[in-house]
């Protein structure tokens, strides 16, 4: 008699099945997810409780990342939809759009250096992006090819990975030194206080100079040496570079943040003047949070927990403000 087959049951959180792993990250795993109903693709990613409770920082840091992807809406980052906290189980799940493709770094690897006006569609929806966030007082902090990915026809650029990302009242500064050191701005690396938009417009800096030439600015075998480069802000142009993309890199990678370009004014830099399509996005997408009311409670309470000095009326004008 022949045996039959052991048939495993299929796993599943909330609305969704479990399917293969995407990738994974220092939280947890992300993996791939269907829909019971209408088997849609998402992209889980899966957080144990245990590595949260090691530390409050990384509690935070994942109610933080929950809030910023509810709030940050906009075609070219990677879209939040749900997130599963059931206190039977030892996982938070946290439910975001599947995006079919790679990661832009695996995809610069493959190509080893990308041609400018490529680099250009690619970077333009980069820069929009952010610009966005920013005008809403939220920086990345952790802008790197790996955290971006490109959908399969290379149309598109969705930002992930919010999980350094911090909300940024604009009379304030950041202090937590995060972020990976290649990309890191040379106030982040001497331990200053900074702005977190500053910090992010130096790591598209480094991100456009990847793209271009197929290798990073900043790089040495010694971490004290790339510190030190960094800092001093020493690295050679490459001969691929056109002059606009020499001007723009060199006002990204400037190492006086008062002296840095900002994002908006990246936008608007000649670099992009050749294409019609590349024009600064005034109000761009501004469907989103017409009134405090679009904001839900859940959310501003997250953010009161973790912006103890502001108060809700404060974090509501932050969220909707145009700079």
């Amino acid at each position: 008699m022949t045996a039959k087959p052991h048939i495993h049951p299929r796993k599943s959180i909330g609305n969704y099945w479990l399917g293969k792993t995407l990738g994974h990250g220092s939280s947890g795993c992300v993996k791939l997810g269907f829909h019971k109903t209408t088997m849609e693709k998402v992209a889980i990613k899966i957080i144990s409780k245990a590595y949260l409770q090691t530390s409050e920082i990384l509690a935070n840091a994942t109610k933080r990342e929950m809030a910023i992807l509810k709030l940050v809406r906009h075609p070219n980052v990677v879209r939040y939809i749900d997130a599963v906290d059931d206190p039977n189980v030892p996982y938070v799940y946290i439910i975001m759009e599947y995006v079919e493709g790679c990661e832009l770094f695996d995809y610069l690897i493959k190509c080893r250096r990308i041609n400018e006006p490529e680099a250009r569609h690619i970077f333009w929806q980069v820069c929009v992006a952010v610009d966005w966030c920013h005008q809403r007082n939220i920086c990345h902090r952790d802008l790197k090819p790996e955290n971006i990915l490109l959908t399969t026809s290379k149309q598109n650029v969705k930002l992930v990975d919010f999980g350094m990302a911090s909300m940024q009242p604009p009379t304030s500064l950041l202090r937590t030194s995060c972020g990976s050191p290649h990309y890191a701005c040379p106030e982040i690396v001497t331990g200053k206080s900074y702005d977190g938009r500053l910090a992010d417009v130096w790591s598209c800096g480094v991100i456009l100079f990847a793209l271009l030439s197929g290798r990073l600015p900043f790089e040495d075998n010694s971490v004290r040496n790339l510190l030190h480069r960094i800092k001093s802000g020493q690295y050679v142009m490459s001969t691929y570079f056109s002059d606009d993309a020499r001007d723009l890199i060199s006002r990204m990678l400037t190492t006086d943040p008062k002296k840095r370009i900002k994002m908006d004014e990246v936008l608007r830099h000649r670099f992009f003047a050749k294409e019609d399509n590349y024009q600064y996005p005034q109000n761009a997408f501004d469907e989103v949070y017409q009134t405090g009311q679009e904001v839900d409670q859940e959310t501003i309470n997250v953010m009161k927990v973790l912006l103890r000095s502001q108060t809700e009326e404060s974090i509501r004008a932050a969220l909707m403000s145009e700079r």
